[in-house]
């Protein structure tokens, strides 16, 4: 999978050499570094992205998940709620926040999350599982069922 990222790379930074301004370039290239472990380039990336199109839910979804990744969980909540400001609606976005959320131990707001995402999308098998871990922390037994 590594070789498919570095691969995505270098088609990327010919596509960057044409367009250096194309946020959505920058985004899809700060989030191949983030899976390659760049985490410097990848904000480098994400950051010029958010300055050029401060509106893009899709950059602020993706920095959330590189903050994530290095475990600041707060940080990437904060992305997380700017995308949710953009997109209300966006199941990924909700179950990601949910999910950080219950990392910070934040359960009310997790499950609020989550069955948003329920309402959405209910055969998703990852929210089910996590709003199920949810309630079993909340001593919802038969709600975790």
């Amino acid at each position: 999978m590594l070789k498919g990222y570095e691969g995505a790379l270098k088609d990327l930074d010919k596509v960057h050499v044409f367009d250096p301004n194309s946020p959505f370039t920058l985004t899809i290239r700060g989030d191949v570094k983030g899976a390659l472990k760049d985490y410097e380039g990848a904000f480098e990336d994400l950051d010029k992205a958010n300055v050029l199109d401060p509106n893009n839910a899709f950059n602020f979804i993706i920095r959330g998940d590189v903050k994530k990744m290095l475990k600041d969980y707060e940080k990437a909540l904060e992305d997380l709620d700017k995308t949710h400001v953009l997109n209300p609606n966006n199941a990924f976005t909700l179950t990601t926040r949910g999910e950080a959320k219950r990392i910070l131990e934040d359960y009310e707001g997790a499950l609020e999350d989550l069955d948003k995402v329920h309402v959405l999308d209910p055969n998703n098998a990852f929210t089910l599982t996590t709003r199920g871990n949810v309630k079993k922390v909340l001593k919802d037994y038969e709600g975790a069922l």
